[in-house]
């Protein structure tokens, strides 16, 4: 398995215009948000545990983001809770599966998109997942270091990055 490092280089070779890194902080969470959503239908309950593709896929991936650093994976960790949580609050009060609870979910799915091709098309470039789809885990924890970059931490990893992808482009 590759190194973190390894992983936000690759990544970041497709991001360093500031334009398209700021399009990432909206659109990105929008579309992790809204997958969740969208994969957020029962297959089994134990005990008061409701059991969701939604929640498979955001375990595998907290142990994807642990396995690759346990500080940043326990924020990331976090932060697919609180999505989780976030959406299940969603699920409950819209009574469950309606077509408007989906509806909702598939709709800020294609907003994120919409805000990740205008970064794109400043960034002149694909998305990263389009060579590696690996980056479709990489960009969430891609736009968390980043706002942690911007607050002033992980200068070392940050130096890094630059230094292999490049500075950033305004």
């Amino acid at each position: 398995m590759k190194k973190l490092d390894q992983h936000l280089i690759k990544y970041a070779l497709y991001h360093r215009d500031e334009r398209n890194i700021l399009t990432h902080f909206v659109g990105v969470p929008l579309i992790v948000f809204a997958v969740i959503g969208l994969l957020y239908f029962p297959l089994t309950s134990i005990n008061s545990l409701l059991i969701t593709p939604a929640l498979i896929i955001a375990i595998l991936a907290m142990l994807f983001y642990l396995a690759l650093d346990i500080k940043l994976g326990l924020l990331m960790s976090g932060l697919y809770l609180l999505g989780l949580w976030g959406v299940d609050s969603i699920y409950e009060s819209m009574n469950a599966q309606t077509a408007s609870f989906y509806g909702l979910f598939a709709g800020l799915f294609v907003i994120g998109w919409i805000i990740q091709f205008i970064g794109h098309y400043y960034e002149g470039k694909k998305p990263a997942f389009v060579d590696d789809l690996i980056g479709l885990l990489v960009g969430p924890l891609f736009v968390v270091v980043e706002l942690l970059f911007k607050l002033g931490l992980l200068k070392s990893l940050e130096a890094r990055i630059i230094e292999h992808a490049g500075p950033y482009r305004n």
